[in-house]
């Protein structure tokens, strides 16, 4: 109903579980699925892992869990965002809007105490930093900034180029990565070693 009153947006499907959720991606291609993190036969986290390998849908994950690992989880699957199933009705169609447009929907300081946390039990001693050679100097350094939570017109501040610039690089990094959005480019980040946790 929240959905459907909007005048851009229109709910093309439901599903009552993770099977029938990704058959109906399957067949409808939605630009957006929210999923619950708890589902009969397939859980929220397993489909979105389905879903973001197969198809080009933004993944939503709504719960009322708000648990660290539930959230890393739902981000290492490839989930765009992560909401509360109290969040205000603006902040739902607003999450949906950013999912759609291909961004993420986590505040930087969340996106950031997520990944502190999960990194310090999952990073290998001996990292994959060979994985950001593909960017350049300046590319390395826009994931940096955006790893810190900095929003784009932050970023043009910090290195003194204009927003369209750091567009082009954000776009850059997200297609040289192979990753989705933001929030998974700051992912690889850490992962890769670039960034670590408990650094400013």
């Amino acid at each position: 109903m929240i959905i459907d009153a909007q005048p851009d947006l229109h709910v093309v499907g439901e599903a009552a579980d993770g099977v029938e959720a990704v058959a109906a991606v399957r067949q409808l291609r939605p630009d957006v699925l929210l999923l619950d993190v708890r589902m009969p036969r397939v859980d929220g986290i397993a489909a979105a892992r389905t879903v973001c390998a197969e198809t080009a849908t933004k993944v939503v994950m709504l719960t009322t869990f708000d648990q660290d690992d539930y959230v890393y989880a739902a981000l290492r699957a490839g989930a765009s965002g992560f909401l509360l199933k109290d969040v205000r009705r603006d902040d739902l169609v607003h999450a949906v809007r950013v999912a759609a447009a291909g961004d993420a929907l986590l505040a930087p300081a969340v996106t950031r105490r997520l990944i502190d946390q999960a990194v310090r039990t999952t990073l290998r001693s001996d990292p994959p930093a060979h994985r950001l050679d593909v960017l350049t100097q300046r590319e390395r350094e826009v994931l940096v900034l955006l790893g810190r939570g900095l929003s784009n017109p932050e970023i043009a501040a910090e290195l003194v180029v204009s927003d369209h610039t750091v567009k082009t690089h954000v776009s850059n990094v997200l297609s040289k990565l192979g990753v989705r959005d933001r929030v998974q480019a700051v992912i690889a980040a850490y992962e890769t070693g670039l960034l670590r946790a408990g650094e400013p």
